[in-house]
């Protein structure tokens, strides 16, 4: 079976995720990694994201024998802090009134492994988001449409928190939503998948 042809595995049960991957048109399956998210004492937020997209691909490819296993993790980070997920609305909004005008850096790590040989292939993708001035009423208009408490810095850019942003600054804008495609497809040509011709034959 050759590289073009071996399964591919997306190891995150994230519908973001997973609808950001099946742009690229390449089949694909989708297995939960079990990982646990928490950071390691005293790593830093981008040491976090990296780590934990190689370990969600690890944990996955493990159950894989011939399949390469994609692994993604974001960490917001203001000032070298960590800004997670915020779980419900009143967190929501201390976490935007704290960020509003500030700049936060989405640190987006990505793993590629070779469940047959191991190897693993990772790449590190920011983008720094600057948030507008937000009043209260900008926030519960946010949070009344989107929701976002399982989404870190309570930021749903693929939805309507984009217009939270005055500006981003990445090589990889699909970073922002949690998987960088860009590099999603320079590993995979690194492992010898064609992902123009695989997605062509599809």
């Amino acid at each position: 079976m050759g590289k073009n042809d071996r399964p591919l595995v997306l190891g995150s049960t994230s519908p973001y995720r997973r609808e950001l991957l099946g742009r690229l048109g390449l089949p694909f399956e989708v297995a939960a990694p079990g990982v646990d998210e928490a950071a390691l004492p005293g790593e830093r937020p981008a040491q976090t994201a990296l780590r934990l997209a190689e370990a969600k691909a690890r944990a996955v490819a493990a159950r894989y024998g011939d399949a390469l296993v994609i692994g993604s993790d974001q960490v917001a980070d203001c000032d070298g802090t960590p800004v997670g997920k915020p779980g419900d609305r009143q967190r929501a909004i201390a976490q935007l009134r704290r960020l509003s005008g500030r700049t936060v850096v989405f640190h987006t790590g990505v793993a590629l492994v070779d469940a047959r040989s191991g190897r693993c292939r990772s790449d590190l993708v920011d983008v720094a988001s600057t948030f507008r001035v937000l009043d209260d009423a900008d926030i519960a208009a946010y949070l009344d449409r989107e929701a976002p408490w399982d989404c870190a810095g309570s930021v749903r850019s693929e939805g309507i928190g984009i217009a939270l942003f005055e500006r981003i600054a990445s090589d990889d804008p699909t970073a922002l939503v949690g998987l960088p495609l860009i590099a999603v497809a320079r590993l995979l040509r690194a492992e010898g998948v064609d992902v123009l011709a695989r997605a062509a034959a599809a």
